[in-house]
């Protein structure tokens, strides 16, 4: 069976390459049918990256938020038609760290093709079924996962109940962690902090929000924070998260940055703090997220106020549109794949 790729071959420019689709014993063959748009995909595909980067990596399909629908299973353990959340990491083999953390593992848009394709043959160990969630939503379960993975690290290594926890961002990451804090921990005073006064608005379920110059400098305000804003930007926003944290808390970092940011270290030491990097999202964590999404209506409502648009993708010049669009959003870009 022939298959068809939509790879990024430049800045901007979106090709159709042709493969043969192997069948085997094992793997199951899935039709992408809705997916998500991320920021790392518009860093690649309007050229965001470095030159060196982008010449390693492209041609490359992109896209590793998606959901789909199972075509074909050999093992006859998923039926045909049974709704699937694609999962975007192909694990290595070295198991002395988690899956989304070894080296020699690869990340679909990144290291392995994303989801612009028309059918894929992956293992079911890379595919999770859901039921009940509106496939807008299933379509950034990875997004939902990332935040999941995050907040249940924090859970694990926390020994004392937090007080107050303090998110910076308002963007669709800082959203997705807040809203999992009040579902995990809802007697805990989750306070979000922006730059946006109207993005913030739409962080109803919080405690408090503040922009950034609302938070007093030298004044203890968080047992606990939780850096989600990335890029050049997130020195700023460390640097104050180290000034109003009390000692002995604990940074979970999840903003991605392009360029090395600098970190106020003599503080970190003289506070006894403690940061940790959360990043991606192995198997269990989508399990997880399922689960949550399935069992709480609430939180399914919550996740969709950050889908910003919805689009269907017929042609190419479909999805220059819709980069264009993710680009110009705030939050979330939905494509409904018909490829």
């Amino acid at each position: 069976m022939i298959n068809a790729q939509y790879k990024l071959t430049a800045p901007r420019k979106i090709e159709t390459f042709f493969s043969d689709v192997i069948f085997d014993d094992t793997n199951l063959i899935v039709r992408p049918e809705m997916l998500s748009i991320c920021k790392a995909d518009i860093r690649y595909f309007f050229g965001m990256r470095d030159a060196k980067t982008l010449k390693q990596k492209l041609p490359l399909a992109l896209i590793h938020e998606a959901a789909g629908r199972v075509l074909y299973d050999p093992t006859g353990q998923m039926e045909k038609g049974e709704k699937v959340i694609l999962l975007p990491n192909i694990p290595g083999s070295d198991v002395r760290a988690n899956e989304n953390y070894r080296l020699d593992s690869k990340f679909r848009s990144s290291k392995a093709d994303g989801f612009m394709q028309e059918i894929m043959s992956m293992p079911s160990s890379q595919v999770v079924k859901y039921t009940n969630i509106p496939v807008e939503v299933a379509a950034f379960t990875e997004f939902i996962s990332v935040g999941v993975h995050a907040v249940t690290t924090y859970m694990r290594l926390k020994k004392n109940m937090p007080r107050k926890i303090g998110v910076w961002g308002d963007g669709g990451l800082g959203y997705i962690v807040s809203a999992l804090l009040k579902c995990y921990l809802p007697d805990v005073h989750v306070t979000v902090i922006g730059v946006q006064r109207s993005k913030l608005d739409l962080f109803q379920f919080a405690d408090e929000l503040h922009t950034i110059d609302e938070i007093s400098p030298g004044k203890v305000w968080f047992d606990d924070v939780f850096e989600c804003v990335g890029g050049q930007p997130s020195e700023d926003a460390i640097a104050q998260m180290i000034d109003v944290i009390n000692p002995e808390g604990m940074i979970t970092l999840l903003g991605v940055s392009e360029n090395p940011v600098a970190i106020n270290t003599r503080m970190v030491l003289e506070k006894g703090l403690r940061l940790i990097g959360r990043s991606r999202s192995g198997r269990e964590d989508f399990l997880e997220a399922v689960k949550l999404l399935e069992e709480s209506p609430r939180l399914v409502n919550r996740m969709r106020k950050i889908i910003s648009d919805e689009m269907e993708i017929n042609s190419i010049e479909d999805i220059n549109h819709a980069f264009d669009r993710a680009r110009a959003v705030d939050f979330k870009v939905i494509l409904r794949w018909k490829m």
